[in-house]
């Protein structure tokens, strides 16, 4: 079975010692992953040690950047590599978050620099992808997001591509409290494989968990992680919340 993942995306909130509270809070539910199950904590640079302290005796609970910088080194004051993020035990990094994509301007040509990095560090890359709202309402969303992973992802070959995590985020239900149905993802999800399948071979197209990330929550992590083609949630607000994010540990299949 694909591995099926609970990521949680703290963006730039909580301070060390709400951090230190919420991770407690969490593990202390005891919740024991499957074989095939993940839980993963995207958190702000300053919580990546800590994070990765408190989950490196967990079973299946790992640490996560939010980001990389797309050069290996150099004068780049404030940034951080994959090289550094590797050499401090980080094994995964997110890529090309729709906010990025929106306030950084980071384009396809930027991201595929940081997925060879990051692969380069083995640190398994967390792609996102995914429309905005006038991209959906015109309905041109496939082509959009098929772009996207040409762009990014088209220069691997099957056996790397298919280490890699995808997460769909539908832009226009991030942070809005709008989520796609259960069916608009299922229907998403099922298309992006067909997408790398016709790539990179039904195989790898089966091996590579792709996440739903707009607005999951206790009450619709169930409904939708049902879907065949649903491998869990990259989770923002609801992560934040210990109750929240326990209920959609659970709910992973």
């Amino acid at each position: 079975m694909r591995k099926q993942i609970a990521a949680a995306n703290w963006k730039m909130n909580l301070t060390y010692q709400q951090a230190e509270k919420l991770l407690d809070e969490i593990l202390d539910a005891r919740i024991m992953p499957k074989p095939h199950q993940e839980v993963i904590f995207a958190v702000p640079y300053p919580y990546l040690l800590l994070t990765r302290s408190e989950v490196e005796e967990e079973y299946h609970y790992s640490a996560s950047a939010q980001n990389c910088h797309h050069k290996k080194s150099g004068a780049f004051t404030g940034e951080v590599s994959a090289e550094m993020l590797h050499s401090v035990g980080i094994q995964y990094c997110i890529v090309g978050h729709s906010e990025r994509r929106e306030y950084q301007h980071e384009d396809g040509a930027m991201l595929a620099t940081k997925i060879n990095l990051c692969i380069e560090n083995e640190i398994v890359p967390i792609f996102c992808c995914g429309e905005p709202l006038s991209i959906r309402e015109a309905g041109t969303q496939n082509e959009y997001v098929a772009k996207q992973l040409e762009e990014s992802l088209f220069h691997l070959d099957a056996e790397t591509v298919s280490t890699i995590i995808i997460a769909y985020e539908p832009v226009w239900a991030i942070g809005t409290g709008k989520t796609a149905s259960t069916a608009q993802a299922q229907e998403m999800h099922q298309y992006l494989r067909g997408v790398l399948a016709n790539k990179f071979g039904a195989e790898a197209a089966n091996e590579i968990p792709i996440l739903y990330g707009g607005s999951v929550k206790a009450s619709n992590a169930e409904e939708l992680f049902s879907s065949p083609d649903v491998d869990g949630g990259l989770v923002g607000g609801a992560s934040m919340v210990a109750e929240e994010f326990i209920e959609i540990i659970k709910a992973l299949k």
